[in-house]
C-alpha cells in the first residue's frame, strides 16, 4: 500500500510539474516585482562562496550555492543585504535588472569549497567570468563562453550562455552579433526577457520592422508589470525613430502609466523626457517643456548624474526652440553641478555632461544672439577643458566656433590664430580616427574569429543531437515493448485510483469520528459555564432569578442536545440558540453590556446551514474574557448580512478591554481552558471544509485601534 501511494504522489507530481512549465512559458506572474542573479566571489581568485546570507530588506530570503550563485525576487529601490560570517555586511540598492556581481575579501579558507565548485559547475563558473570581464574586455568575455559551452549539459545552459554572449555584444554596440546570438538562445530556450533584447537589438540595428514584429508578438498579459514598460519604452523607440508620432506618444503614455503605478522610479524619467522630446518633435512645446521639466525633477530624486543628464536634455530642449537665455542659465547651473560630480567620479569623454560640450554650447548660444563678446570666453574655457580631457572632437568644433566668433567680431589677427590651431586640430583628430579604426578593425577581428568558434560549436551540437534522433528512429522497433510498459503502469495507476478512493472513503469516516468527538467536547463546557451562572444566582440567595435563569437554561441545553449530533443546522435555528443563551448572559451581566442583534431582513435564514454551536463560544468568550472586565458600560452587537450572491457574513463584535489584556490577567490555567475552547472550533471548522470544500470561514481580530480594543469576529457562511 506504501508502495501504490508513492506511485500516485510521483504521477501528481509530473502532472504539476508540466503545469509549472507551461506557466513558465506563459511569463512571469505579474507585478512589480522580478528575479535578479548575482554570484558572490572571492577577489584575489575569483572563487565563488557558499552559504552567504542573502535578503532584501522586509522581504525574500536566501543563501548562496555551492557555486556562489543566487536568485532572489525584488522590486525597484529595494535594499539587498549581503552578509557572512567571514566579510563585512554590504548593503546593495537594486536600480536594474542586470545581474549582481559581489567581490568581497575574504578572512576565511575557502580553498576547499571553491576547488568543489569548480569541479562541479564549472560552466556556471565560466558564465560568471563572462559576466564579470563583460564591461571590462569583450574578448575576454566571448572566451570564457566559448570555453563554458563544451560543458554546458541543458538547453537551459546553452539560452543562458548565448544570452550572456548577447548582452556582451549589445554592451559594445555590436547589435548584429547581439541579434544573432540572442536568436540563437530563443532557439533552445525561448523566455520574454530575451524577446525584448532582441528587439532592442534589432532598433539599435536599424532593422525597424523586425523590432516592431517582436514587440508586437509580445502580449502584455503574460508580462510582468517591468516588462510591460520594458515593452512600451521599446514601441515608442521604434514609432519616434520612423516619424510615426503618435503611435510613439501612445506608447510612451501607456509605459508610463504602468511605470507611475509600480514606482519604477528611472523608467519614469525616461519615459517623461522621451514623451517631451516626441511633444516637441510635434510642435506641442508647453506639454514638452512640462515632461522635460518633470523628467529633472524625478531624476533628482535617483542620483546627482541623472539630474544632470536629464537637465542636458532640456537645455538641447531649449535650444531647438530658441530659448537660448534660458539655455545658458541650465547649462551654467549644469556646470556647477558637474563639479560635485567629479568630486566621488571620472567623467568619459563620451558622455553629454562633460564641461567641455557645456562650455561649448554656451558659447554656441551666445553666438547664436550674435553676443560675441560673451561668446568667446566660453569656447576657449571649452578648448581648454578638451584640451585637459584630450578631447579633439569637441576642441575641433570649439575652435571653429571660436574662428567664427573672431571673424564676426572683426578681430581678423585672432581668428587667423585660431584657425590655424582648428587646422592643427583637425589633422590630430584626423590621426586619432584612423588609430581607432585600425583598433576597431583589430577588434572585429578578434570578436568574429570568437563567434566564429562558438558557432561551430553550436552546429556541432546540432550535429549531435540529429544523430541522437537517426538513433532513436533506428529503434523504433522496441515501441511494442513501450507500449507493454505504458499499459503496465496503466494497470498500476488505475490500481493506484482505487486505493486513493478507499483511502479517502476512510479519511471521511474518521473525520466524522472526530467531528463527533469534538463536539462532546463542546456541550459539556458549555453546560459547566452555563451550570456556574445558576450557581451564582443561588448563591446568593436570589432564588426567583435563580429559577428564571433555569427555565430559560433548559430550554437552551434542549436545543442545544437536539442539534449536538448534526454536521449543520439550518441558520434560524442557530439564531434562536444565540438569541437565548445571549439573554441568559445578559440576565446576569445586565450591569456590564447591552446587546443588539441584528439580521439582514433580506436573508433568507432558513436558506442557510451553519455547524452548530459555532456562534456561542465566540459570544461567550466576548462576555467572559471582554466585557466582564469593562469599567463602563459595554455593548455586543451580533449582525447577520449579505457579503455577496450566495455569501453571508455574521459579525461578533464588542468593545470589551480586548484579547491581550485580557490574556494578562489570566491565570495560566484559565488561559488553557480558553484556547482548548477556540481550539475545537477550529478543529470543527478545519475538518467541515475539508469534507465540504470551504463552506466556512472565520477571521478573528481586534475590534478597534486604541483603549478598549474590543474583538471582532467575522465568520462567513457559503450556501450549499
Amino acid at each position: 500500500m506504501k508502495n501504490l501511494k508513492l506511485l500516485l504522489a510521483l504521477l501528481l507530481g509530473l502532472i504539476s510539474q508540466l503545469g509549472v512549465v507551461a506557466q513558465q512559458e506563459l511569463g512571469k506572474p505579474l507585478g512589480a516585482s522580478f528575479e535578479v542573479k548575482g554570484v558572490v566571489v572571492e577577489s584575489n581568485s575569483f572563487n565563488p562562496i557558499s552559504g552567504v546570507n542573502v535578503q532584501v530588506n522586509g522581504g525574500a530570503y536566501t543563501s548562496t550555492t555551492i557555486s556562489g550563485r543566487f536568485k532572489i525576487k525584488v522590486k525597484y529601490e529595494d535594499e539587498i543585504m549581503i552578509s557572512h560570517k567571514d566579510f563585512q555586511t554590504i548593503y546593495y540598492t537594486v536600480k536594474s535588472n542586470d545581474d549582481i556581481r559581489v567581490e568581497v575579501e575574504a578572512v576565511g579558507d575557502y580553498s576547499v569549497s571553491s576547488k568543489i565548485a569548480i569541479k562541479e559547475s564549472s560552466f556556471k563558473t565560466a558564465i560568471d567570468s563572462a559576466l564579470y570581464y563583460k564591461k571590462i574586455s569583450a574578448e575576454k568575455s566571448i572566451q570564457f563562453i566559448a570555453d563554458g559551452l563544451p560543458k554546458s549539459n541543458s538547453v537551459q545552459q546553452n539560452a543562458e550562455a548565448f544570452q550572456v554572449l548577447g548582452d556582451v555584444y549589445m554592451y559594445w554596440k555590436q547589435y548584429d552579433l547581439a541579434i544573432t546570438n540572442y536568436r540563437i538562445s530563443l532557439n533552445n530556450v525561448s523566455t520574454t526577457d530575451v524577446n525584448l533584447k532582441l528587439a532592442k537589438a534589432y532598433f539599435y540595428n536599424n532593422n525597424h520592422q523586425e523590432s516592431l514584429v517582436i514587440y508586437d508578438q509580445l502580449k502584455t498579459n503574460n508580462l510582468s508589470e517591468n516588462q510591460k514598460v520594458i515593452r512600451y519604452e521599446g514601441l515608442g523607440d521604434v514609432y519616434a525613430m520612423i516619424n510615426e508620432n503618435s503611435k510613439a506618444t501612445k506608447a510612451y503614455t501607456e509605459g508610463l502609466k504602468i511605470a507611475t503605478t509600480n514606482k519604477i522610479q528611472f523608467k519614469i524619467t525616461d519615459l517623461n523626457s522621451k514623451l517631451g522630446t516626441v511633444y516637441n518633435t510635434e510642435g506641442e512645446k508647453r506639454k514638452a517643456e512640462v515632461l522635460l521639466e518633470n523628467s529633472v525633477v524625478m531624476a533628482a530624486q535617483e542620483n546627482k548624474t541623472r539630474e544632470v543628464e536629464q537637465k542636458v536634455k532640456f537645455a538641447d530642449f531649449q535650444n531647438v526652440n530658441q530659448s537660448y537665455d534660458e539655455e545658458i542659465a541650465t547649462r551654467k547651473e549644469i556646470i556647477k553641478d558637474i563639479d560635485v560630480i567629479e568630486k566621488d567620479s571620472i567623467i568619459a569623454n563620451e558622455s553629454s555632461i562633460t564641461k567641455q560640450k557645456q562650455n561649448y554650447k554656451i558659447g554656441n548660444a551666445y553666438f547664436l544672439q550674435k553676443d560675441y563678446k560673451e561668446a568667446i570666453p566660453y569656447l576657449e574655457k571649452s578648448i581648454e577643458e578638451a584640451d585637459k580631457k584630450e578631447d579633439l572632437t569637441v576642441k575641433k568644433d570649439a575652435t571653429k566656433k571660436l574662428t567664427d566668433a573672431y571673424v564676426e567680431s572683426g578681430n581678423f589677427s585672432e581668428a587667423k590664430k585660431t584657425f590655424d590651431e582648428y587646422v592643427k586640430t583637425v589633422d590630430q583628430l584626423y590621426i586619432k580616427k584612423e588609430q581607432e579604426i585600425s583598433q576597431a578593425a583589430r577588434f572585429n577581428k578578434s570578436i568574429t574569429e570568437k563567434q566564429n568558434r562558438i558557432t561551430t560549436l553550436e552546429t556541432d551540437r546540432k550535429l549531435t543531437l540529429s544523430q541522437v534522433e537517426l538513433s532513436e528512429e533506428k529503434n523504433k522497433r522496441q515501441q511494442l515493448i513501450i507500449y507493454s510498459l505504458i499499459g503496465g503502469l496503466f494497470l498500476l495507476a488505475l490500481t493506484a485510483y482505487l486505493m486513493y478512493k478507499y483511502i479517502k472513503q476512510q479519511k471521511l469516516a474518521n473525520n466524522l469520528l472526530a467531528l463527533k468527538s469534538l463536539r462532546s467536547q463542546m456541550n459539556p463546557h458549555f453546560i459547566f459555564n452555563a451550570l456556574n451562572s445558576v450557581n451564582s444566582f443561588i448563591s446568593t440567595n436570589d432564588e426567583r432569578t435563580a429559577n428564571k435563569y433555569l427555565s430559560d437554561f433548559s430550554k437552551l441545553m434542549r436545543a442545544v442536545l437536539e442539534n449536538s449530533e448534526e454536521d449543520f443546522i439550518p441558520l434560524q435555528k442557530e439564531i434562536e440558540l444565540i438569541e437565548l443563551y445571549t439573554k441568559l448572559e445578559h440576565f446576569r451581566f445586565k450591569d456590564k453590556f447591552e446587546y443588539t442583534i441584528d439580521v439582514d431582513k433580506t436573508i433568507d435564514i432558513e436558506a442557510y446551514q451553519i455547524p452548530p454551536m459555532l456562534l456561542q463560544p465566540y459570544i461567550e468568550n466576548a462576555v467572559w474574557h471582554g466585557l466582564r472586565y469593562k469599567e463602563d458600560m459595554g455593548l455586543l452587537h451580533i449582525s447577520i448580512t449579505k457579503k455577496q450572491k450566495g455569501v453571508i457574513a455574521i459579525t461578533i463584535a464588542d468593545n470589551g478591554i480586548g484579547r491581550k489584556k485580557s490574556k494578562s490577567l489570566k491565570t495560566e490555567n484559565q488561559q488553557k481552558h480558553n484556547s482548548k475552547g477556540l481550539g475545537n472550533i477550529k478543529k470543527r471548522v478545519s475538518i467541515l471544509n475539508q469534507m465540504y470544500k470551504d463552506k466556512v470561514d472565520v477571521i478573528l481580530d481586534d475590534n478597534g485601534t486604541e483603549g478598549d480594543v474590543g474583538t471582532k469576529v467575522v465568520v462567513t457562511i457559503k450556501k450549499d
